[in-house]
């Protein structure tokens, strides 16, 4: 399976869909900063991440073509989240297979909305991720590989291009594509030099690794504190996207996202977690550039402890 892009009319569509689920999040200048970087808040989402807006578009769908029941889906918790606050409004029960190191405050949030949760190790997590295995019990929905999924997650693109029409740049945190190709998707449609980077970091960066050899490409992963990005490989539905819609990757260490965390923290009073800090990471490793750029903060389901020990000034593993 090979997944196309969004066109216009898809991500219009998909803006009607996910209107009574999503909030339309702050996007602000950087405080310090000189005034062309930016962040984009969708940690503030009813369940802290940007994920609702895929969630959303693909059950509002499913409804639209008259499919119920129970829902499966395979996320190391905020996919988890966002099908649980989508699926409670339709009545449909669903169940979470998440990865051995998922952390606590996403699966609490799994549980709050009523979902069921499976903790399994990494390696099988993974293969229902690159299709390999498939969960039962119920209309499986993928976190990444879904094309109402990815038009839900487009309609960020059209929301930072309508609240920045100078944009020159938008850096994305990736984990499996989903969010940066959605927001590439929908900004170069309208703004073809407008670059998308993504955000990676040094625990696990295969978009890095395949681009540079034009080819989908595994890499060594590391858990850490960043859960919510970093995978083995690129997902073989999505290497047309990566390959021709996104402009590069950002590496950057763990202690760039912590002091990432540590300065949403302290000067936007904010909370991002590993992931959603990534994108800001990098833009502040990569510089302002010769435009307004947006880093896409896109979670911030952080527990506790790391939390606490990133404002100490530490680097949790």
């Amino acid at each position: 399976m090979t997944l196309a892009a969004p066109t216009p009319e898809e991500v219009d569509q998909a803006r009607r869909r996910v209107e009574p689920f999503v909030w339309r999040t702050p996007l602000l200048p950087l405080a310090g900063a000189s005034g062309s970087l930016f962040v984009k808040l969708e940690n503030l989402q009813p369940t802290g991440s940007f994920k609702v807006r895929g969630a959303a578009n693909a059950l509002v769908r499913d409804g639209e073509h008259g499919v119920n029941g129970p829902i499966v889906t395979a996320s190391a918790g905020n996919m988890a989240q966002a099908v649980g606050h989508v699926a409670r409004h339709f009545g449909r029960p669903f169940r979470a297979v998440v990865p051995d190191h998922a952390p606590a405050t996403k699966l609490d949030g799994v549980r709050r909305a009523g979902g069921e949760v499976e903790k399994v190790p990494f390696e099988r997590w993974w293969k229902f991720l690159t299709g390999e295995e498939r969960p039962g019990g119920g209309r499986f929905l993928h976190p990444v590989c879904d094309a109402d999924v990815l038009a839900g997650n487009a309609t960020l693109g059209r929301e930072v291009l309508e609240e920045l029409p100078t944009l020159a740049r938008v850096i994305v945190p990736f984990g499996g594509g989903g969010l940066s190709c959605g927001i590439a998707a929908a900004v170069k449609a309208a703004r073809p030099d407008v670059k998308v980077f993504a955000a990676e970091v040094e625990t696990a960066s295969p978009l890095r690794v395949s681009l540079r050899e034009g080819r989908p490409c595994e890499v060594e992963h590391r858990a850490s504190f960043v859960d919510g990005i970093g995978g083995r490989s690129i997902l073989p539905a999505m290497w047309t996207l990566v390959s021709t819609l996104l402009d590069g990757s950002l590496v950057v260490s763990l202690a760039q996202v912590a002091g990432a965390v540590r300065r949403l923290a302290l000067r936007h009073h904010v909370v991002a977690e590993g992931a959603g800090a990534a994108a800001l990471a990098a833009g502040l490793a990569a510089g302002e550039g010769d435009g307004p750029t947006v880093c896409i903060v896109s979670g911030g389901n952080l527990d506790a402890t790391p939390l606490a020990a990133i404002l100490r000034g530490q680097t949790p593993g």
